[in-house]
């Protein structure tokens, strides 16, 4: 378990850092893994949950996640959207879902001077990456 928690941490390291080159103006990602749990039912299979907060004007790279992920905003605006979908805003309380195939084309605070935070549900591979860089 611990070992699984390590390599999430891991990958999320590297995904901010990535994200970081990718926009040097726009400041980082914070990313906290909450949970990680074995899906014993599916195998193969593993559930983590992170917290994610966007400092004002944090911008993603273009990425996949190969899983099922499931986003609800906790606090401030998020825009998003996948490859082929609209460009959503979302405020608290609100979700967004991408799925195992999808890329995901705009992450972003919708807010230059305010923070913006969510949790994501990731349904995937056991020790798959979190976030893997379209190039």
């Amino acid at each position: 378990m611990l070992r699984l928690k390590t390599t999430a941490i891991a990958t999320l390291v590297v995904a901010c850092a990535l994200a970081g080159a990718a926009h040097a103006a726009a400041p980082e990602a914070i990313v906290t893994p909450l949970m990680t749990k074995p899906l014993d039912d599916y195998p193969g299979k593993e559930a983590l949950l992170i917290n994610v907060t966007y400092p004002p004007g944090s911008v993603d790279p273009v990425h996949r996640h190969h899983a099922h992920a499931f986003v609800y905003v906790l606090e401030g605006s998020v825009v998003m959207q996948v490859k082929g979908g609209q460009e959503v805003t979302l405020t608290a309380g609100q979700t967004f879902y991408e799925g195992p195939n999808d890329v995901h084309t705009v992450g972003r605070n919708a807010s230059q001077t305010q923070p913006a935070r969510f949790v994501v549900l990731l349904l995937k591979d056991k020790g798959a990456p979190v976030l893997v860089p379209e190039k």
